[in-house]
């Protein structure tokens, strides 16, 4: 077997000429054949291995792990890297608004993102409450003639409305997201007279159906932030933003009732999700 350390300064690669050697038998049992692997070394570019130690570090810092001042020293030997790739690494990580580094002061984290879980049917309000004050800034809610594709995700009759409630969402004074929501006309109209300000749509919805919601079908994908999105949000236009789609279901008959499309900002909030793997897809 072939190891190497991940920030080397060589690669080890397999070459095309992987050949088996013979079983051997001992008694009745084969041996399972050990194969030869020749190797081959190529220099890895120092921006690849930097690369790495951003992906690394920054995951760190957001899970928590690493706060305050950070160890070049000790990034150096953890990573076994020279000390001009750890320099790129947090020069990645201080443009994403991570890190702060100054002379004679030293590195230091400034910031991590919020993580927003994606196992667990909760609204903003419900997932960030222990970090600060959620409100938000409703900036439109009306009855609209909903557009097709959103009337058919819905369910609604041919010529039904739907309620729209745009929203500007912040975490104390800092936005986090804009939020487009089409909500079926019963349960949508009642809810338009109540506080969108301060509560999240999922609990006033919940409130007002007299039921559960059960699930939701998201997708998830990056996007340049246009440039009205960007100053809603308080960014750079084209900066990088995760745009969600959720459509969300009563518990009670599977009945589609609200569908989002949601901007959020990837500089201050990252998905997480804990998958598993049926049985269906394991090898036998």
């Amino acid at each position: 077997m072939v190891r190497f350390r991940p920030g080397g300064g060589a690669l080890a690669s397999l070459s095309a000429d992987v050949t088996p050697r013979s079983p051997r038998r001992t008694g009745s049992a084969d041996i399972v054949p050990s194969m030869q692997i020749r190797t081959t070394t190529t220099a890895r570019p120092r921006a690849d291995k930097a690369r790495m130690v951003a992906d690394v570090v920054r995951r760190q810092i957001n899970d928590g792990d690493l706060a305050g001042t950070l160890d070049e020293a000790g990034l150096i030997e953890d990573f076994t890297v020279s000390r001009n790739t750890v320099r790129d690494a947090l020069s990645i990580l201080r443009d994403e608004g991570l890190i702060e580094r100054s002379p004679r002061v030293g590195t230091h984290v400034v910031s991590r993102k919020l993580d927003h879980g994606l196992d667990s049917l909760l609204g903003l309000q419900e997932t960030f409450v222990p970090h600060g004050d959620v409100r938000n800034v409703v900036r439109i809610a009306t009855v609209v003639a909903p557009p097709r594709a959103v009337a058919r995700k819905l369910r609604l009759a041919p010529g039904e409305d739907a309620v729209y409630v745009e929203r500007l969402r912040y975490l104390d004074d800092e936005p986090l997201s804009l939020d487009i929501t089409y909500l079926v006309p019963d349960l949508g109209a009642p809810l338009i007279g109540e506080d969108l300000q301060h509560h999240d749509i999922f609990a006033l919805l919940e409130e007002i159906s007299g039921a559960r919601l059960g699930r939701a079908a998201v997708t998830v994908e990056a996007a340049a932030a246009d440039p009205h999105s960007a100053a809603q949000l308080e960014i750079a236009s084209g900066a990088p933003i995760l745009l969600l789609e959720r459509l969300t279901h009563l518990e009670s008959g599977d009945r589609p009732v609200d569908l989002e499309y949601i901007r959020m900002r990837s500089d201050r909030v990252s998905l997480r999700s804990t998958a598993h793997r049926s049985r269906r897809n394991e090898t036998r």
